[in-house]
């Protein structure tokens, strides 16, 4: 996990033209996505079709996440995180809990710019699978180079699942996703760029990272 210190952020919305200013505390976020190693020891199933355990995990709901995050935290004895309720769309937040949970989208733009002003935080072939460069398939974490803080695969290879809720007057349930992912073009793999789904679908180029609530000590 990487200490990602407090700060602010200016997010955006393409569609509505709206932006809007967050204030955030300080975090830990995990340096790689969840790979597919990690989710099969934490839950003992291998979702998505990628060979190999270095792999993003893959074809996993927003629902899929936040239980793992859940199950995560209890293997290791931390507070789970959500109640997620019986329709799978929607779960609640205890966010004074010491456990794993889904980066909100204003920390996790944050955490991608790292610092940066860009629309990226370097150029994007050496930071990024993309359709440029991925041969349009899937690659180990880690891969690529890091962001300045440690960040690996913020931009490229899946895109991943926020907390966040997309538009809830529009588009109900549906929640946000950020980064792009080996399939997309360049113009998707910047770091104030959104998209959204359903929290129940599952999508192969869609995975997820872990975040917690940073210990006072840290």
């Amino acid at each position: 996990m990487v200490a990602v210190p407090a700060g602010q952020v200016t997010l955006s919305d393409r569609r509505t033209e709206r932006r809007w200013e967050v204030k955030l505390a300080p975090c830990l976020l995990a340096a790689r996505p969840v790979t597919r190693e990690l989710y099969d020891r934490v839950t003992g199933a291998r979702p998505g079709g990628a060979a190999g355990d270095r792999f993003p995990v893959e074809s996993v709901s927003w629902t899929d996440a936040v239980r793992f995050c859940n199950d995560l935290s209890r293997l290791e004895g931390l507070a789970p995180a959500y109640r997620v309720h019986p329709d799978g769309e929607t779960a609640e937040w205890d966010a004074g809990a010491d456990g794993y949970r889904l980066p909100t989208e204003a920390e996790w733009e944050h955490a991608c710019r790292a610092g940066t002003t860009g629309p990226r935080y370097g150029p994007l072939d050496e930071i990024a699978w993309y359709r440029g460069t991925s041969e349009e398939r899937i690659h180990e974490v880690g891969t690529k180079r890091p962001n300045p803080w440690g960040l690996y695969d913020m931009l490229g290879n899946v895109w991943e699942w926020c907390w966040d809720l997309y538009d809830p007057e529009v588009y109900g349930s549906y929640r946000v996703l950020r980064g792009g992912g080996w399939f997309d073009e360049q113009w998707s793999c910047r770091a104030s760029v959104r998209r959204r789904s359903h929290p129940t679908f599952r999508v192969d180029d869609v995975g997820f990272r872990v975040a917690r609530n940073q210990p006072t000590s840290v």
